[in-house]
């Protein structure tokens, strides 16, 4: 994974605004969805360094995930974002596939 640089992160999203997709998102031992499938409609990203991103879906409704850090593009073309701590431990993750995640 790479640490996040906005812009390139924004046009990672794009490949998945308009399409349904499925949403893996976990937050150390508080929340856990996996497969959910939605419609993306918006992609929002904001912050220096930590981020937050913001996904509204069928025009209804958004999930929002904070302290994110870093990304990567994957040759299946899912978008995995992770959030790590000052001591490297994960503690936020958000995933988009075209492909429902394994269970």
């Amino acid at each position: 994974m790479i640490k996040i640089n906005s812009s390139e992160l924004n046009a990672a999203f794009q490949a998945f605004i308009g399409k349904e997709v499925y949403i893996h998102s976990e937050a150390t031992s508080f929340v856990f969805v996996r497969n959910f499938k939605v419609s993306l409609t918006e992609a929002h990203i904001a912050g220096e360094g930590s981020y937050r991103i913001a996904l509204r879906f069928d025009e209804l409704g958004w999930l929002r995930t904070e302290a994110l850090t870093h990304y990567e593009v994957t040759v299946d073309e899912k978008l995995l974002l992770a959030g790590y701590d000052d001591i490297g431990r994960m503690n936020v993750a958000l995933q988009l596939g075209k492909e429902p995640f394994p269970e």
